[in-house]
């Protein structure tokens, strides 16, 4: 049976809490392999570890930092299968999802690679009588990222390389659902060229965060998961000094103007609601036709190519969707199932109680689509994590974007529309922090940044990209004056350069 350990300072270690979890293959129920539960001693190992490399790494040029990331990206590629190979296997995704969230951490290592740039200060001469003024941004020292199941390898590597990248040395407290990933990362950054210590694995559950967000010499920590866990991870955090980004919960809505194209905007609702068996924090889990004309005719569209999901295993090519990441996940979506059909909504393709044949012990859920789903309804407040579309129907397009702005999450949401006139004001108007226009789930490419509104983040910076830069880095303004021959006297008002 497979044994995850942690890995400190470049060495696997089984550390000594003495306590494992077990990790299991979702799509046939059974154990697979069992994690190393870590805590504050494995916690504290890991950081001296990386404040022992952080004397080193802070100081290696940005360039040659640079030249590793070119050379992680490299080495991603050419082991890209078997990177979507250990996230299906433990997550349950297709392989081409798989591959997919692959993509997406290589496009955040291309932009890790451009970092002597984006390090690149501001430089003023004469700003007083011989005195220059320059800014330049450091490294903070030691950071830390707590990173969720259902994107065991990307989320990560949203993280790792920008932090890096910038100076900085890392420890890393993945999910223990699928942490084989993590592990997987540490040997592509090895292969890299990447110094032991930089990076560092410490597996484990709550106790692991808090020894995370308590350790003082920890600067950061930039966490991905639930809205109440982030609202957690970001008061603890920054109650013991650190600078935190925390992203929580969604509840994305797309809403279907009566002259969008009705059949692309069903293809872009099933792969938006159903991909990654809907454990996605950009998932489209509310769609909002204008009009009953328009509903109608969406349902009409949308109840047939639902029902004929094909749902497998990732070693099934033709799969469109897995199963989803536990037992507990499917009972608890099939809950909020049953709890919609209590209150009203009528349950038009029911995923509940699916059985695959050979596949009978996996944690399967199958498409659901809700129609009638009203505000007050508990499956439209809360977020199922699952592979359930609800269908909410709006009267008229203002109606829509008041139900949208209403909501206490502000992650991700969409509007399809031929109308350019309603595309600009819904851009202007909506209060969430990644739009699409004709664009299901509109997360950023790497060179720019991902961050949602209201609850769906706590912090100032967005993960990747430009606000990276900015939270693994501070600001240092130098002014500088050499001798001239000049002498004023002592000054004793505040000094201005005029």
């Amino acid at each position: 049976m497979n044994r995850i350990e942690h890995i400190i300072a470049g060495q696997k270690t089984k550390g000594s809490s003495g306590k494992t979890q077990a990790v299991y293959n979702p799509a046939t129920g059974e154990q697979t392999g069992e994690v190393v539960m870590g805590g504050e001693a494995e916690i504290n190992l890991a950081v001296e570890a990386a404040k022992a490399a952080f004397s080193t790494w802070s100081i290696t040029s940005p360039a040659r930092r640079a030249r590793m990331m070119i050379a992680l990206h490299g080495v991603m590629n050419a082991r890209r299968d078997e990177i979507a190979q250990t996230i299906s296997a433990e997550h349950g995704k297709t392989h081409d999802d798989g591959l997919g969230e692959v993509t997406r951490a290589l496009e955040v290592v291309e932009f890790a690679a451009g970092i002597p740039s984006h390090l690149q200060g501001d430089f003023s001469r004469d700003v007083g009588p011989g005195i220059d003024t320059c800014a330049e941004r450091q490294p903070l020292g030691v950071v830390a990222g707590i990173t969720p199941f259902n994107f065991p390898s990307m989320v990560p590597l949203w993280m790792i390389p920008m932090a890096i990248a910038c100076g900085n040395t890392f420890v890393l407290k993945p999910s223990e659902r699928d942490p084989s990933s993590a592990n997987l990362i540490l040997d592509l950054l090895r292969e890299a060229g990447i110094p032991d210590g930089v990076v560092n694995v410490v597996h484990g559950g709550k106790p692991t965060v808090d020894a995370v967000l308590d350790h003082k010499d920890i600067q950061a920590v930039s966490f991905v998961g639930s809205t109440p866990i982030a609202e957690y991870v970001y008061t603890r955090g920054c109650a013991a000094g650190k600078r935190v980004q925390a992203l929580g919960g969604a509840k994305n809505h797309m809403i279907i103007m009566p002259d969008a194209d009705l059949d692309l905007a069903a293809d872009a609702l099933m792969g938006a609601g159903f991909g990654s068996a809907g454990e996605r924090c950009m998932a489209i889990s509310v769609a909002v036709p204008v009009g009953e004309e328009t509903a109608d005719r969406l349902v009409e569209k949308l109840t047939p190519r639902v029902a004929a999901l094909k749902i497998g295993p990732s070693s099934d090519e033709m799969a469109e969707m897995g199963p989803v990441i536990t037992a507990e996940a499917r009972d608890r979506i099939n809950k909020c199932i049953d709890a919609g059909e209590r209150e009203g909504a009528k349950v038009l393709v029911d995923g509940r109680n699916l059985k695959l044949q050979g596949y009978e012990n996996g944690f399967w859920v199958g498409g659901t689509l809700l129609d009638g789903v009203t505000k007050d309804m508990s499956v439209y407040q809360n977020e199922i994590f699952g592979p359930v579309l609800s269908v909410l129907r709006a009267k008229e397009y203002h109606e829509a974007v008041d139900l949208i702005n209403a909501h206490e999450y502000g992650n991700g949401t969409a509007i399809f529309t031929r109308d350019g006139d309603a595309a600009r004001d819904f851009t202007n108007r909506i209060q969430v922090g990644m739009v699409g226009v004709n664009v299901p789930i509109p997360v950023p490419v790497a060179y720019h940044s991902f961050g949602g509104w209201k609850r769906s983040i706590f912090g100032a910076h967005g993960i990747y990209g430009p606000e990276a830069v900015h939270f693994y880095t501070r600001l240092k303004t130098v002014t500088t004056r050499w001798p001239t021959g000049i002498r004023s006297g002592a000054q004793f008002t505040f000094p201005s350069m005029g």
